[in-house]
């Protein structure tokens, strides 16, 4: 086991962070593979266990195994050495990647790269699954017009999953991200984008937490050129005794001018013993702007619930519907629809459990 240097949550970028689940799962005894499905897609299959690549089980395509530098993140410097990368030349367009990460236990740390060459599309799937300390980097960098659509979901049944991505964003260029934390590991989703001018970032997603459970997210939006867009939306339901938190942020440099800036924080309490935490956040220093943030938590519409029952829907049925209702536009971002697809029957099965 890796000695840690835990960053402390008297720093404001993690002052909700379960800094003790992620050393509880970091020694977590070892457990079965879990069983895994790829979706019906095209292109690339990377099957990782505990952070090594299974090669027998495994179609490359365009990808390559690669050394990667440790970067200077608290966590995300321990996800150094062999990693997968993605590189696409200008005006490419590739066939989805497919990336699942099994954890059988401990820790295990992986980097990644994705680098598009200006006018180059991808689409990126990542799944988490198994039980553990799964800890992931990974260097995003988008060439003048490229195209990056990536969608995370983390499934992992115990453990703790960090994630750390650095983004960088060239003109023109459009990134969506989506993730969605439906399994019953602790999670901190952390990351850092840079937009170009004129760039597009779009991150968000949904975390659904019940038990004991705690997930995180901590991204920051920095607008260091003129004429970008970024919006956060994000989605959290928390039942039991669990908590979601999530702390969104945009700065905008003094020249960036022309910005416009959206986030939406919201989060839903299935019971009153859990907790959400919304934290949005502008800075603002350029002063030919359009930025806003919206950040609410309630319960249920009990009215809504109770014309749903007159109507002889369960009452059980009734608060998976809404519940569903409230995430759905968090991953109605997903464009490809075999994706979105998989990622609402997750969604379905923690609603499932949860209700």
């Amino acid at each position: 086991m890796t000695l840690l240097e835990l960053p402390s949550t008297r720093a404001e970028a993690w002052r909700w962070a379960d800094l003790g689940a992620l050393s509880a799962a970091a020694a977590l005894a070892p457990v079965a593979a879990a069983a895994h499905e790829w979706l019906d897609l095209p292109g690339a299959r990377l099957l990782f266990v505990d952070g090594k690549l299974d090669a027998s089980r495994s179609e490359l395509g365009g990808v390559t195994i690669e050394d990667h530098p440790a970067g200077d993140h608290a966590l995300g410097k321990h996800a150094r050495g062999l990693g997968w990368a993605l590189r696409l030349d200008r005006d490419t367009a590739a066939d989805p990647v497919q990336i699942v990460h099994v954890a059988t236990g401990k820790e295990n740390h992986l980097p990644a790269a994705i680098a598009l060459g200006d006018d180059a599309v991808a689409q990126v799937v990542e799944t988490y699954i198994g039980s553990g300390w799964t800890n992931r980097a990974t260097r995003i960098t988008l060439g003048r017009a490229a195209r990056l659509h990536r969608s995370v979901r983390l499934l992992q049944s115990a453990g703790f999953v960090s994630l750390r991505d650095d983004t960088s964003i060239g003109a023109a260029a459009r990134l969506v991200t989506v993730f969605l934390g439906a399994g019953d590991a602790g999670a901190r989703i952390d990351g850092q984008v840079t937009v170009g001018e004129g760039g597009y970032a779009e991150v968000g997603g949904a975390l659904l937490c019940r038990g004991e459970q705690r997930q995180e997210c901590a991204v920051r939006v920095h607008h260091a050129e003129p004429n970008g867009q970024s919006h956060q939306l994000w989605r959290a339901v928390a039942a039991d005794r669990s908590t979601a938190s999530l702390a969104a942020a945009v700065e905008v440099a003094r020249h960036a001018q022309k910005t416009d800036g959206e986030q939406s924080l919201r989060g839903l309490l299935l019971q009153r013993t859990a907790t959400v935490n919304l934290k949005p956040e502008l800075e603002i220093f350029a002063d030919d702007v359009k930025c806003a943030h919206g950040a609410t938590v309630g319960e249920l519409d009990r009215r809504a619930l109770f014309y749903m029952e007159s109507r002889g829907i369960a009452p059980a049925r009734a608060q998976a519907l809404l519940t569903r209702a409230f995430v759905a536009d968090a991953l109605g971002r997903i464009g490809d629809d075999t994706v979105r697809d998989a990622f609402e029957a997750d969604a379905d099965a923690w609603l499932e459990r949860a209700l």
